[in-house]
Order: structure tokens, then C-alpha cells, then sequence
């Protein structure tokens, strides 16, 4: 049978009755060690050790394949109280993975003491690993957080992608609920300019849109603000105005699912469209 996983409850300083297991793990954990903020741990298990940094991190997402992440990493070992009861590593690995894919994430790839995943969170992207060892009185979390998503795509790219499909989606981060261009999108500026310059006769359609999230005539207008923003910026690398036309379409066409946070993050986007 599964096991819920259950959030870390304080009431005046005390934990309650039914969670009493958990607060006295915690109180023999390692010092300055704490669960990771989105997932509780299991029942009868402290943390040995932990540690958190800027690192690259090797993770398996197939058969034979890894990955190498750069991020902000967190990893947090853990260990079964002595006298209690282990579980099994697919419980382990069930808990995690199951508390994943309700946060809208996916299993990247899974063998008998190994699983690893991926979820985007408020913009970020976020890569987690469980391993267990011992015949599951230890297992070990590490969550890799990237940061903001970023895309690299050339010009080359661009006018491939347009004399292909008619059109490209770019990936540009803004600030929330603004149409001010993060500076880690600038780079995607700079090669649609250089797309236009390399490419006189070129005219493009530049097309905002947003999740579901909000009302539909706010992202709308959102959207188009976003849109003006790009057209704005590409302008001042020296393309003429009349080249680039702004518009928005809010929430009404996404391309994936925005009941998960991750086809949320795909639906945010501006399309470069050849007119």
C-alpha cells in the first residue's frame, strides 16, 4: 500500500499527536539540515548529513544516458531511526515520484534503487534523484535547481524554423506580470536582430502569449505589452519599425496542457511569426 506523504504541521511549538514520529526525527537531525521545502520525508527517518552549493550534478534520464545539470544543489541524506520498520525501495521511490508528478512533473527514469525526475516550478527547472541503499534503511534526495528557463537559439535557427513551419517560439523571461525582458533573454533579442539584419526582406508578425492563469482580458493585454517589449527592443539594434508588428493573444491559443506548471512555463511565450 502507498503512503501519503504528510506536510511538517507545528502548532504553538508542539507537534501534534499524529505526527509525532516525524518532530522527533527532526529533532535527531544532522545540525542546520532540513527537509527540502516541497517534499516531507518518511516516517522513522532522520537526516544524517546534507549539504547545499552552486554545483554540476550527473543524473541518469535513460537507459545508458546521464546528464550533466548545473544549478543550485541540495542534497540530503537520509536515515531509518534505529528499531523501526524499513521500507521497501519502490515505497521510497513511489513517495517521491508520486509527490512529483502531482506537482505536474514526470519521471525522467527509474530502475530498482534509482529514480530521477524533472518539474518546473515558478519558472525554474527543477531536477530531483532518489537512491536508496542498504535494502532501503538509507536514501539519499539531491534536487538540482537551474533557475529561470532559458533557450538558446541562434538566427540561423530562427530563419530555419520560419522557412520551415512559418513561424518560431521563443522562449523570453519577463518579469512576473510585467513585460520587462529578463537579462538572461537579451541573447534571444540580439539574434532576432541579427536574424532581420542578415535578412532584408524579412517581416515578422511578433506574437505574445500566456497561460491561464489571471483573467483573460488582463493576459491579453499582457500579452501585447509583452509583444511591444520585443519589437521595442529589437528595434533598438537598429531594425526599422515598420519590419515588426506587435500583437497579442493572451491565453487563447496554448500549446500544451496548463494544468501542469510545466505546460504552463511552454504556453508563456512570444512567436515570431513571417508574415
Amino acid at each position: 500500500m502507498k503512503k501519503r506523504l504528510f506536510p511538517m504541521i507545528l502548532f504553538s511549538g508542539l507537534c501534534l499527536l499524529f505526527l509525532a514520529g516525524l518532530c522527533r526525527a527532526q529533532e535527531e537531525d544532522a545540525e542546520g539540515c532540513k527537509d527540502y521545502p516541497m517534499f516531507s520525508r518518511l516516517k522513522n527517518f532522520t537526516i544524517s548529513s546534507c549539504e547545499s552549493n552552486f554545483d554540476a550534478v550527473e543524473f541518469t534520464v535513460g537507459e545508458g544516458e546521464t546528464k550533466i545539470i548545473e544549478g543550485q544543489k541540495t542534497i540530503i541524506n537520509y536515515s531509518l531511526r534505529e528499531g523501526a520498520n524499513a521500507p521497501s525501495d519502490l515505497q521510497i521511490k513511489r513517495n517521491y515520484s508520486n509527490a512529483v508528478k502531482s506537482l505536474g512533473g514526470s519521471i525522467l527514469y527509474e530502475s530498482d534503487r534509482y529514480v530521477s525526475m524533472k518539474l518546473v516550478k515558478n519558472g525554474k527547472e527543477i531536477f530531483l534523484a532518489i537512491e536508496t541503499h542498504n535494502g532501503a534503511t538509507l536514501y539519499v534526495l539531491t534536487v538540482v535547481e537551474v533557475g529561470a528557463m532559458t533557450q538558446e537559439v541562434s538566427a540561423n535557427d530562427m530563419l530555419d524554423a520560419l522557412n520551415k513551419d512559418g513561424f518560431m517560439a521563443l522562449y523570453i523571461n519577463f518579469d512576473t506580470g510585467k513585460a520587462t525582458i529578463k537579462p538572461e533573454s537579451l541573447q534571444i533579442i540580439e539574434q532576432v536582430g541579427e536574424l532581420l539584419q542578415n535578412n532584408p526582406d524579412l517581416k515578422l508578425n511578433v506574437e505574445g502569449h500566456t497561460d491561464n492563469v489571471g483573467t483573460a482580458p488582463g493576459n491579453k493585454v499582457l500579452s501585447e505589452q509583452r509583444a511591444k517589449a520585443v519589437v521595442s527592443a529589437v528595434v533598438s539594434k537598429g531594425i526599422e519599425a515598420s519590419r515588426l508588428t506587435a500583437v497579442g493573444w493572451g491565453q487563447e491559443k496554448p500549446i500544451a496542457d496548463n494544468r501542469t506548471e510545466e505546460g504552463r512555463a511552454k504556453n508563456r511565450r512570444v512567436e515570431i511569426v513571417k508574415k
